[in-house]
């Protein structure tokens, strides 16, 4: 796709955003969730929060004019549009070998954890810890009986979601490996994803 950079099926991409730069994240195919973290461009030890957003804006799922906040509760990136139904996910955490291994799967499998360790490698960086990512297009709702459920996306073909850094930032995406549980569509079929910075 001309201009946009791809997140490779299964794999992980990191990217610098300067402050009042915008980031437009694409759901190629409208099947695939995408992993996804930013970082404090000069203090890695700063990055967007889940668990700090979420009270911040008062509900678990981010909606355009939120601020997404930083673990020192300091606005890092503001929610500009969303084309998509608008079900993305803040409460479950990024795969990795210890979750496949819950699953009965010994051998290695592909995870969002390493990804983002290899997509931060690409840019001579380590990320200090694997942060709770927005999920963008993962959808896990809620029931009355608090119990969550891991259902497909929802997301169309080409949905897009458009954010504005507010600070200088890493910005890091996995295009999520899960192929065990329905989030990428019931036949785990997983797909790349675009994002393009201007």
């Amino acid at each position: 796709m001309s201009g946009l950079t791809a997140v490779p099926a299964r794999r992980g991409k990191a990217a610098r955003m300067r402050a009042g730069q915008t980031i437009k994240i694409v759901n190629t195919h409208g099947t695939q969730v995408l992993d996804t973290w930013a970082f404090r461009s000069d203090d890695l030890h700063e990055f967007m929060s889940m668990e700090h957003t979420r009270p911040q804006i008062g509900k678990i799922i981010p909606a355009v004019g939120d601020a997404l906040r930083s673990n020192k509760r300091t606005p890092m990136l503001t929610w500009l549009e969303d084309s998509s139904p608008g079900i993305h996910d803040t409460l479950v955490a990024a795969c990795d070998t210890h979750r496949y291994r819950h699953f009965g799967i010994k051998d290695y499998h592909d995870n969002c954890t390493d990804n983002l360790h290899a997509a931060m490698r690409e840019l001579g960086l380590t990320p200090p810890e694997v942060p709770c990512p927005l999920n963008m297009w993962m959808n896990i709702p809620v029931g009355a009986d608090h119990k969550i459920a891991f259902l497909p996306t929802v997301a169309k073909r080409g949905d897009h979601v458009l954010l504005r850094a507010e600070m200088d930032l890493i910005m890091a995406f996995s295009a999520c490996p899960m192929d065990v549980t329905p989030i990428n569509g019931p036949g785990g079929d997983i797909r790349d994803c675009h994002f393009q910075i201007s």
